[in-house]
């Protein structure tokens, strides 16, 4: 569950400082190669992958014509604005307008040769004939093989039509223009008014200004604590105090090797300035809500999974907001593409739970234990159960109790960021 103080900043475009403060007790020694005492305690534990990227359009789509033919305009121009719907470029008409009118005639010959070919097998399977004057009835036997001629005939007849209509149809859904999915600005255009094109050939590239992501390589030590929809951070170099909310969106299934360092590329999508502004105006809402009942817009996103109760409960209680920047402030941040990040992926983070050194854990198989020393002087080799645990501190689940004195190696480190190939891992864990 992520802590009240890392919501306000997942929910807000806020500065948060996380100082890594070790595990320290008063009954360790100084700082040494020795065997040390370490007192088991609870703290906080936080677990962070993070590695530098840029950020990029997540929504960029190269529009296309659906046809070959010969450009006839295009309409934009590098850089301009574009709606969902608006005409960007089209080909010259004439020659589709002509095939359009052959294909339609075909599809009226075919529709013709069908009523003729049933018109016929009607003849065919009539068992009377009346002559011209009504009043003479000639009664024959029908033919049962002339039958299954026409009823071949027929089914033919059909066929030509169905295959006449479907080219029809091809043809329709082949427009001569080109047309914006949705609203953005066109980032590069590729085709000119008099070009030969041929069907699928590039007209204009466009791309949603407001939606962006970001790529990172992350260690193959690190890859198996990462997976889709992991809370992220992603921190604008150039923007003082500007960090991002984000969410791991996707994770490439094969490595990227180099130089023999295997490292996997982890993309995260980045939430738009507007839906932070969105959410901070939704918790200022919520704070001015007296009645203690749980609004709509709230609900609902506990519901979609958006955010956990506990947190819909911290927005209604007004204290994430006091460290967020106010909503007008969004303003003044202007996204671009390329762009340098820093992005830290949020892996795991515990408070309040019992913490010991790495060092001091011994393994055996699948099991691991600590040496605990005893208040009448002698040592106990104790069997644990862990949970998460960084560079540093192991998470303790059972085996060891708050104030228990345990034999570990080594000075305990206080402050460090570990460099890892695809990144810095870091970790922090305090008492």
């Amino acid at each position: 569950m992520i802590h009240v103080k890392r919501l306000a900043l997942l929910l807000f475009c806020a500065v948060l400082v996380l100082p890594a403060i070790g595990c320290t007790s008063d009954d360790e020694g100084e700082a040494g190669n020795g065997i040390e005492e370490y007192t088991v305690t609870r703290g906080d534990l936080t677990v962070e992958v993070s590695a530098s990227g840029n950020l990029q359009f997540s929504t960029q789509e190269d529009l296309a014509f659906d046809m070959a033919g010969t450009v006839e305009e295009v309409f934009v121009e590098e850089g301009d604005p574009v709606d969902e719907g608006q005409t960007v470029a089209t080909l010259d008409t004439a020659d589709w307008e002509e095939h359009l009118r052959a294909l339609e005639l075909s599809v009226l010959a075919a529709q013709i040769s069908v009523n003729q070919a049933e018109i016929a097998l009607e003849e065919a399977e009539r068992e009377t004939e009346t002559s011209i004057t009504g009043d003479v009835v000639i009664w024959c036997c029908p033919d049962d093989d002339e039958i299954e001629i026409r009823e071949m005939q027929v089914e033919q007849a059909e066929l030509r039509l169905e295959d006449a209509q479907a080219q029809l149809d091809e043809h329709l859904a082949q427009s001569p223009e080109v047309v914006a999915p949705f609203d953005g600005f066109v980032t590069q255009v590729v085709a000119e008014g008099g070009d030969e094109v041929f069907k699928g050939s590039i007209a204009v590239v466009i791309a949603d200004p407001d939606k962006f992501e970001a790529s990172i390589l992350v260690s193959e030590n690190d890859i198996g604590k990462v997976e889709e929809g992991t809370q992220a951070l992603v921190d604008i170099d150039s923007m003082s105090g500007v960090v991002l909310p984000a969410k791991v969106s996707a994770i490439a299934p094969t490595a990227t090797i180099s130089s023999g360092v295997v490292n996997y590329q982890v993309t995260v999508d980045v939430d738009s300035l507007e839906e932070i502004r969105s959410r901070i105006e939704m918790a200022s809402t919520n704070r001015t809500n007296q009645s203690g009942e749980m609004p709509e817009e709230l609900r609902s996103a506990v519901e979609s999974g958006e955010i956990t109760q506990e947190e819909a409960q911290a927005m209604m209680s007004g204290g994430p907001a006091d460290a967020a920047a106010p909503s007008n402030d969004l303003a003044r941040i202007e996204l671009r593409e390329g762009l340098s990040v820093s992005v830290t992926l949020l892996i795991a983070e515990k408070t309040d739970v019992l913490l010991v050194p790495n060092a001091a854990i011994s393994k055996a198989g699948n099991k691991a234990f600590v040496t605990v020393l005893l208040e009448d002087g002698t040592e106990e080799q104790r069997s644990i159960t862990t949970g998460v645990s960084n560079w540093q501190y192991t998470e303790i689940l059972g085996g060891l109790e708050e104030g228990d004195v345990i034999k570990t190696v080594g000075a305990i480190a206080t402050d460090v960021d570990l460099e890892r190939p695809g990144g810095i891992v870091r970790m922090q864990g305090h008492p």
